[in-house]
């Protein structure tokens, strides 16, 4: 009998221990409404006198009128853009979340330049599972410290050393560009996107996926479509929830590319590693007896061997951080950097004939590795690369979490405010750039900056969290363009309507760069 009354003693314990964890786990989430509402409320209150966008409702703000996919959604924020570009700012409401648009480059100054605005965005969350807390997505003192620390790693003597692998696979590139001379037109941004993987893979981790020779690499795809999932997710409120997302089939994807990328990076780190210790223990030295010569160029030999101020190297996570952000954020970028220069030369003929006299001048008939004395010379190229930039930045629109109030254009902002900075709108202010649509290398000449507000063009950010990788970026894309020119002729007829511009995490055209190829110097062969 007793143990009887004591089972049920313990059920009945149990369904009130359950009881009460539903009752709190509810009280919780009724208390966590309440405070998203009272903040809602305060947030706006505070910010009522600011320019708003119309359509909006309470707790839904302007969710109802945003349309879904990428390709609407952006041109649908680019031209709230130029309806408003009279307004200093504009304030949109994402649900309970207050937006504020800044594509005016004095109002874009205040947010990039401050030391203490360095908080990237909500929605950079989502790319921790594969990024974990790099210099893209830490703040505080973490990304004080390792900006720091990375910086030295970039320097243009040290990238120095990447020529080479840049120069080969531009020529392969080329290689598999010419099935393509003398015929009809063809979509080359998977051309472009193939060859910027195999760069940033050599050049990041001193591995050669071959890529462009097997374009069904199980990592190339997994990079590829990791970034389709961030994006998609960051568009659908209700996925944003963690437990939510890993229910749905795009959460079973991600977690699958995601094993993919994180078992990739960390067997080649370890290899690497162990390469490394072997070599010390033979007292050989790191770097130098290293038996690959394309290993001794990959950005993860640095990170392998750099310390702080106290001495210590960073641990094998915080190397795997660095690497896959540099994988994510340096190869869709330039790939979309070329593919825009490349539309926009094959659309202005008499732009390509300076940058083919250049070519000729620097290169002559020759077709040589590019040094690094030749990519100095090639400043009109240069120029070229800045205006593809200007009119179609790579990251069309990024993200500040404004972690305290300050004033905009005489508007005091909270925090907590989410700052999204248009570079594709800032770039197009007429007080800057006359004839804004117009493609005009020449608005990049030394003569012709004079006077220009330094925050009226920020392809690559601007401020403390600038992008580390500028210089690398550049570089990159000088080599694979003169490559590519000084063996083609491009023809671009499509129109700007018809190229379907889609602000994804890079601007993207969703109906491809079509482009056609004739022989460079044909006439003289």
């Amino acid at each position: 009998m007793l143990a009887l009354w004591l089972e049920s003693l313990g059920q009945t314990l149990l369904i009130w221990g359950a009881v009460g964890a539903v009752s709190l786990a509810g009280a919780t989430f009724i208390l966590n409404l309440l405070q998203m509402g009272a903040r809602y409320a305060w947030q706006w209150h505070q910010m009522r006198d600011l320019p708003t966008l119309p359509g909006c409702y309470p707790l839904v703000g302007h969710t109802l009128m945003m349309k879904p996919g990428g390709k609407e959604f952006f041109q649908q924020l680019i031209s709230y853009t130029e309806q408003y570009r009279h307004l200093p700012v504009l304030k949109l409401w994402l649900g309970p979340v207050p937006l504020l648009a800044i594509y005016n480059a004095e109002n874009v100054e205040v947010i990039l330049s401050s030391s203490r605005q360095i908080d990237k965005s909500y929605m950079y969350k989502f790319l921790e599972p594969w990024l974990g807390l790099g210099l893209l997505t830490s703040t505080g003192h973490k990304w004080r410290s390792r900006r720091k620390l990375l910086t030295p790693t970039f320097h243009f003597t040290i990238l120095e050393d990447f020529l080479d692998v840049m120069n080969d696979q531009a020529n392969i590139l080329v290689n598999k560009l010419e099935k393509h001379v003398n015929q009809e037109a063809f979509n080359c941004f998977f051309y472009i996107t193939l060859c910027a993987l195999d760069i940033i893979c050599e050049t990041a981790m001193g591995k050669n996926i071959g890529a462009q020779s097997n374009d069904d690499s199980e990592y190339v795809h997994a990079v590829y479509r990791m970034s389709d999932l961030l994006h998609r997710r960051m568009k659908m409120p209700w996925l944003w929830l963690d437990f939510l997302f890993l229910m749905h089939k795009d959460g079973w994807e991600h977690r699958g590319n995601l094993k993919i990328l994180h078992n990739f990076t960390n067997n080649v780190i370890s290899e690497r590693a162990r390469e490394l210790k072997r070599n010390e223990e033979h007292g050989h030295g790191g770097k130098d007896s290293s038996p690959s010569k394309n290993k001794r160029k990959a950005f993860l030999d640095l990170l392998l061997n750099v310390t702080d101020d106290e001495g210590n190297k960073l641990s094998h996570e915080d190397v795997r951080e660095e690497v896959d952000t540099f994988m994510f954020e340096g190869h869709d970028t330039t790939t979309a950097a070329v593919n825009w220069a490349l539309y926009l030369l094959g659309s202005y003929p008499e732009v390509q004939k300076q940058v083919d006299s250049e070519l000729e001048e620097v290169f002559g008939k020759s077709d040589r590795p590019a040094t690094v004395e030749d990519l100095k010379k090639l400043r009109y190229l240069e120029c070229v690369i800045k205006e593809s930039l200007r009119l179609f930045p790579s990251v069309p629109l990024f993200a500040r979490n404004l972690t305290e109030d300050c004033e905009v254009a005489g508007y005091k902002i909270v925090k907590g405010v989410q700052a999204i900075i248009v570079p594709y709108a800032l770039h197009r202010d007429p007080r800057y750039f006359p004839d804004p649509e117009d493609f005009q290398p020449e608005r990049f000449f030394p003569e012709n900056l004079q006077g220009r507000h330094p925050y009226a063009y920020v392809p690559f950010s601007a401020g403390p969290r600038n992008c580390i990788g500028q210089k690398f970026a550049i570089m990159e894309e000088k080599v694979i363009l003169s490559c590519i020119l000084r063996h083609f002729w491009v023809e671009s007829n499509q129109k700007r309507e018809e190229l379907g511009l889609a602000g994804e995490l890079i601007l993207r055209p969703t109906n491809g760069i079509w482009i056609k190829l004739t022989r460079r110097n044909a006439d003289e062969s």
